[in-house]
């Protein structure tokens, strides 16, 4: 069952189905799904996968969570996974990601390398999760930069491309010369409107250079495709998923974030880059309060 973006947002719903593909192609298992858009609420697009026999299904995305609780607790010897969420039902297996490690390196590197000392920050749907990727890169931003303003708004969606390129002009017309959006599908319309400006930008949840190669100078990668795979992996070999409550962040290679491309890093920004990704992987860094 995909995020409420569904197919084609170019990052999170799109990152999972491509890890289901890799399973289906390099397995031999085969799946199904279903869209928002198709089945009008979570619990009849859940319901409909239990009921054609599905060995795991997997929900993406936090909004799921309520839904798929429902009917897990209809279907206690289903075996059930979420993305992004955590629940205590026996029969849910729960993957999260540090989103704030690799938000945090995107903010030092927006941090060092603004010009008007102003930087942004859009979230799609004001939730707990989405306050990590803005808290992680407010305090990358202020750990190199501390007098930089730091302008955040929220979308209040994850499906609206046209909402996100308004935002990044309103933030652009205020002086934002790098923004970083956490939106999903909207995310994708500040990432056209800051190349369109002549700005920079960052992409989330997968590597998105390709949609603003003028604009978009890295990517903080969840490796939602990677978490899926190998837990479908270990169930295709052994039967069982071990691990309940798996937390993915640097260290375990959850989070990473693309290469640095457009600008250039000066060897004292790459050495300062470097330091603190290697704080954040050995666990000297502390990012969130």
């Amino acid at each position: 069952m995909l995020s409420d973006a569904g197919l084609g947002d170019q990052s999170f719903s799109d990152l999972g189905f491509a890890g289901l593909e890799k399973a289906r192609d390099e397995l031999g298992i085969s799946f199904d799904y279903r869209e928002l858009k198709d089945t009008k609420t979570y619990e009849q697009g859940l319901e409909e996968l239990v009921e054609e026999g599905n060995d795991l299904i997997i929900g993406l995305g936090f909004a799921i969570q309520e839904a798929m609780e429902t009917v897990a607790e209809k279907y206690p010897d289903t075996e059930f996974l979420i993305i992004d969420s955590q629940s205590d039902l026996p029969n849910i297996n729960n993957i999260t990601f540090k989103e704030e490690e690799g938000s945090f390196l995107i903010g030092v590197v927006a941090g060092m390398k603004t010009q008007s000392n102003v930087v942004g920050f859009v979230g799609g749907e004001d939730a707990p999760l989405i306050h990590k990727f803005e808290q992680g890169f407010i305090n990358g931003v202020k750990a190199v930069n501390p007098e930089a303003q730091i302008l955040s708004k929220y979308a209040g969606t994850f499906g609206d491309d046209k909402l996100g390129e308004s935002i990044a002009k309103e933030m652009i017309t205020a002086g934002a010369d790098y923004i970083y959006p956490a939106a999903g599908f909207t995310g994708v319309g500040v990432l056209l409107e800051s190349q369109r400006a002549g700005t920079y930008s960052f992409g989330v949840d997968s590597d998105q250079f390709y949609l603003a190669e003028k604009s978009v100078v890295s990517s903080m990668v969840k490796q939602v495709d990677v978490a899926i795979y190998d837990t479908v992996k270990e169930l295709v070999e052994t039967g069982t998923i071990s691990e309940k409550n798996k937390v993915l962040g640097f260290k375990e290679n959850g989070v990473v974030i693309a290469p640095i491309r457009v600008i250039k890093l000066s060897e004292t920004e790459q050495k300062t880059l470097d330091q603190f990704t290697e704080g954040i992987s050995n666990g000297s860094i502390t990012i969130l309060d």
